[in-house]
């Protein structure tokens, strides 16, 4: 090759390059992306991890919009029904995922760049945000609901929590390890009013007692003995052997409960493992067992899954940009950085199969053996006893679940806080649920089975 060949092509090099870097430039400079997202504590170490980001993309700012999970739920469905184009990033569980996706609100993450490393993706989560084989949400944790209880007050009653205990079970463990005088509840339960939060657990007992949401015909089935069994049972366990006030508890103030050492168990969500078992944020750290969801009278749907996912809603004017910012959020680089800055057993739980090849992880992480085995347990197209129309275990997927499950949500808070009686309460919400899905025009004379979506 010639010199002059040579100096051309290291010419054309560098023009290519000073373009590349101009148009980069041009793309990031001065870019504002909104991130709306849940106060949960690995979401709270994404927003301090993401000066780390800001450093390595100049001219990019990070607006943070983080609040309860009810409001956060609120503000982003308002926002992306009527396109109003507040968020560039949003954070939405496997409910909404599927359906925003099929209504084209979400912008499609198709073509994945490959260090990415999209196959490392658990199936069973990917599964839950890809509709007609595009991915609409790239997860950030996942989780399923296991049990949490405290091996030294176990030990100290003499007491042995099976791998995969029955209600019955956690209520006679309940009444032996309840002692309030002393600062410590026998258990602890989501009790605030919500779709995500009071019925995501409910909705796994229901399941457990052999109970479910709709029949094939569409038809609400909150007035039958199940739901009756399950909810009776999950008013009196906490009237009895809960901490005061047990509507006011979510998610994040049962995890701050028993980090405190307040309460003997706890059933929830896999993600709290991260913090409980870190000294730096539990007092109770060292002295926690791990066990499987509780069933009753089937296992069939009685854990949970829920995926925590970043998406882009349509209406963002700057999707290049978010698009960048949520594949560094959810990549592998991004959970090594959280282990470095937090601990191992801080790494955002249940997206990736390398997670759970790590031995670091699996040492640091004592939930991590129960939780994994969860996950792949969990079968939400198939996630009852009897059969059903709809895909999801604590979830309906169908427009009118939020806001069906949060009429039923606000009826069992009331019944817990001691306004009505259970019976009565499920009476009223049945009618309310059926009047709801006969305006939706749900009813006709054929059963209707869910197709589970493809992989992408």
């Amino acid at each position: 090759m010639t010199d002059r060949r040579k100096r051309n092509r290291r010419l054309v090099a560098l023009l290519a390059g000073a373009t590349l870097a101009a148009s980069t430039g041009t793309a990031w400079a001065d870019t504002t992306l909104t991130i709306g997202t849940v106060n949960n504590a690995d979401m709270v170490r994404m927003q301090a991890l993401s000066g780390d980001y800001e450093k390595s993309h100049p001219g990019v700012h990070l607006n943070w919009v983080v609040l309860e999970e009810n409001t956060l739920r609120q503000r982003l469905t308002t926002d992306i029904a009527t396109h109003g184009g507040q968020f560039d990033v949003i954070t939405i569980g496997a409910y909404e995922a599927p359906l925003w996706g099929a209504q084209r609100w979400l912008k499609p993450l198709d073509h994945l760049p490959a260090d990415y490393e999209a196959d490392d993706l658990l199936k069973n989560v990917r599964e839950q945000l890809t509709v007609d084989g595009h991915l609409y949400a790239v997860p950030f944790y996942a989780e399923a609901s296991i049990t949490y209880y405290r091996t030294d007050l176990f030990a100290r009653a003499n007491l042995t929590m099976p791998d995969q205990p029955t209600w019955d079970q956690i209520r006679g463990f309940a009444q032996k390890l309840h002692d309030p005088a002393h600062g410590v509840y026998g258990i602890c339960l989501r009790g605030k009013a919500g779709w995500g939060e009071n019925m995501a657990l409910l909705g796994t007992m229901v399941n457990s007692w052999g109970g479910r949401w709709f029949d094939e015909y569409w038809k609400p089935q909150i007035d039958t003995p199940p739901w009756h069994q399950a909810v009776n049972f999950y008013v009196d366990l906490l009237k009895n052997y809960g901490p005061p006030g047990p509507s006011d508890n979510g998610f994040n103030e049962n995890l701050a409960l028993f980090a405190a050492g307040r309460c003997a168990m706890w059933v929830d969500a896999s993600v709290g493992g991260g913090t409980v078992a870190n000294p730096k944020e539990s007092q109770v750290a060292g002295r926690v067992g791990f066990a499987r969801s509780p069933h009753q009278v089937t296992d069939k749907g009685s854990s949970w899954l829920w995926v925590w996912s970043l998406a882009i809603p349509s209406s963002s004017r700057q999707a290049d940009a978010a698009r960048d910012f949520i594949l560094w959020a959810t990549s592998r680089p991004y959970a090594k950085k959280v282990a470095e800055r937090y601990g191992p057993e801080s790494t955002p739980p249940g997206t990736r199969e390398s997670t759970y090849a790590d031995p670091d992880y699996l040492v640091a992480a004592p939930f991590a053996k129960v939780t994994y085995a969860s996950l792949k347990a969990v079968d939400p197209a198939h996630p009852t006893l009897l059969p059903v129309p709809y895909k999801g275990i604590q979830i309906v997927s169908i427009p009118e679940f939020q806001a069906v499950a949060t009429l039923v949500g606000r009826e069992i808070a009331g019944a817990l806080a001691g306004r009505g009686k259970v019976d009565t309460l499920l009476h009223v919400a049945q009618g309310a649920v059926d009047r709801t899905m006969k305006r939706a025009g749900y009813y006709d004379n054929k059963p209707v089975i869910q197709k589970q979506e493809a992989t992408p």
